[in-house]
C-alpha cells in the first residue's frame, strides 16, 4: 500500500523563514519554519492524504523519524542517551507528569541521528575537539583572565572535558564566560590563522546567545561544515548542535534530549554530564559516491537506513524491507508500487510504503531520499 504524507512545519524560534519555502518553490513564510516531521511519533505524526495521520496506520510502530530541518540560527547544544540510559531515565521519572518541567526523558528509546546537507553549506558543531588542539585555539585568544582560567581547567587531571563543561554550566563561571566571549569577538576582527573560521562561527553564535555559557562550550567542539549531499552520524553521548542550513535528518523514533547550552530551556547539568561521551576527535563526514544513482549512508544502528537517489529519468528500483518513505527534495519525483500503483511526490512531501510492497520504483528527474528500518547485525 502506498500513502501520501505531508506535515505542517514546526515553528521553533531557530527556524528559517526562507529555506523550506525556497526548497518547495513558494513565498517566504511570515514565521520561522524549523522542522517537518515524517513519522508516527505522537509528538507530531505525519498527515496522510485523505484525513488520517500516520500513527493511525502504523500503530506507532515505526522505528525511525524522518525530518526536513531548516536552521537560520543555532539549535541548543545537546546530547542523546544510549538505549540503556533512556530506559533507566524513563523508569526513574515514571511518576512525573508528561509536561513536568523537570522531566528529561520523553520516552524509553535512544536517539542516534544522521543529518544530510541539502543546502550548499550546512554548519554544525559535532563532537569534542582534542584538548591539545583546543589549548592551541585558546592561545590565539590572548591572555585574558577568563581564557587563562579555561586553559587551566583543560590542563588539569582526570576527565577534564567533563569537569570543564560542568564548571561552565554551573552558574559559577559567568565572569570567565564573559571574558572568553569578549576575547573571541576581539580576535575575529583580525586573522586568527587556522582557527579563524571556527572562531568566527563561535562569535556569530555569541551574538544570538550573548552571555550564554554554551558559547564557551562551543569552543570545545569541532566546527564542521557539510557540502550538499554530505552527512554526519551522531551517536549516543556525542555533544552536537546544528548552526545553520537545510538538511534531511533521520533518527531513532525518540524525543530524548539533554541540553548543554545555547537555550533558554532548563539544563540538567548532572544528567547531561552523566550521559556525555567525552571521547574526542573529528566526527567522520560521509560523502556521496560519485558513481551511480544511489548513495548509501552507512550507520551502526538498526533503527534506520537512509539512501539518496539522484534521478535522471531512469527507473531506480528500491527493495523494501519494512515500512519505507520516499521524500522528494528536488525536481519531479514519482513512486511506483509493486502492483503498478503510482504516486506523485511533490517536493517537501513523502510517499509511505507499507512493508508488504516488497519493491518500489522511483522515477523522475531530481532527488529523493529513501528512509527505512536498518539491517540488524545481531
Amino acid at each position: 500500500m502506498l500513502l501520501s504524507l505531508s506535515n505542517v512545519p514546526r515553528d521553533y524560534a531557530w527556524g528559517s523563514q526562507t529555506l523550506l519555502a525556497e526548497l518547495e518553490g513558494r513565498a517566504a513564510s511570515d514565521a520561522p519554519e524549523a522542522e517537518v516531521w515524517f513519522g508516527d511519533h505522537p509528538g507530531d505524526p505525519a498527515d496522510v492524504e485523505g484525513g488520517s495521520t500516520l500513527d493511525a496506520v502504523t500503530g506507532g510502530s515505526l522505528p525511525y523519524l524522518l525530518k526536513l530541518l531548516a536552521a537560520a540560527s543555532p539549535l541548543s547544544i545537546q546530547v542523546h542517551p544510549t538505549i540503556e540510559q533512556a530506559r533507566a531515565g524513563w523508569e526513574r521519572e515514571a511518576a512525573l507528569a508528561s509536561d513536568d518541567p523537570t522531566r528529561n526523558y520523553r520516552d524509553d528509546n535512544h536517539k542516534p541521528e544522521l543529518i544530510v546537507a541539502l543546502s550548499e553549506r550546512f554548519e554544525s558543531l559535532s563532537g569534542l575537539r582534542p584538548v591539545d588542539d583546543t589549548l592551541r585555539l585558546l592561545d590565539a585568544l590572548g591572555a585574558g583572565a577568563g581564557v587563562g582560567a579555561l586553559a587551566a581547567r583543560l590542563r588539569g587531571e582526570g576527565d577534564v572535558l567533563r569537569d570543564t563543561i560542568g564548571w561552565l554550566l554551573s552558574g559559577q563561571a559567568q565572569a570567565a564566560v564573559d571574558d572568553v566571549i569578549d576575547a573571541v569577538r576581539s580576535v575575529t576582527a583580525s586573522d586568527a590563522g587556522g582557527w579563524s573560521v571556527a572562531l568566527r562561527a563561535v562569535a556569530d553564535i555569541s551574538r544570538t546567545y550573548p552571555g550564554d555559557p554554551g558559547v564557551v562550550v562551543a569552543l570545545l567542539m569541532n566546527h564542521v561544515v557539510l557540502q550538499r549531499g554530505e552527512a554526519v552520524f551522531l551517536r549516543a553521548g556525542l555533544l552536537h548542535a546544528y548552526i545553520a542550513g537545510l538538511g534531511v535528518e533521520i533518527m531513532a523514533a525518540s524525543d530524548n534530549v539533554l541540553r548543554g547550552g545555547l537555550t533558554p530551556k532548563r539544563i540538567d547539568v548532572p544528567e547531561l554530564l552523566g550521559i556525555l561521551d567525552t571521547t574526542t576527535g573529528e566526527v567522520p563526514v560521509l560523502r556521496p559516491d560519485a558513481v551511480g544513482a544511489v548513495t548509501e549512508y552507512p550507520v551502526p544502528v538498526a533503527d534506520f537506513a537512509l539512501r539518496r537517489i539522484a534521478l535522471d529519468g531512469a527507473d531506480v528500483d528500491v527493495e523494501v524491507d519494512g515500512p519505507t518513505m520516499v521524500l522528494a527534495t528536488a525536481g519531479r519525483v514519482q513512486v511506483r508500487g509493486a502492483d503498478g500503483e503510482t504516486r506523485d511526490v511533490p517536493i517537501g512531501t513523502a510517499a509511505f510504503a507499507t512493508a508488504d510492497e516488497g519493491r518500489l520504483t522511483v522515477v523522475g528527474a531530481g532527488e529523493a531520499f529513501v528512509a527505512s528500518p536498518g539491517s540488524r547485525t545481531d
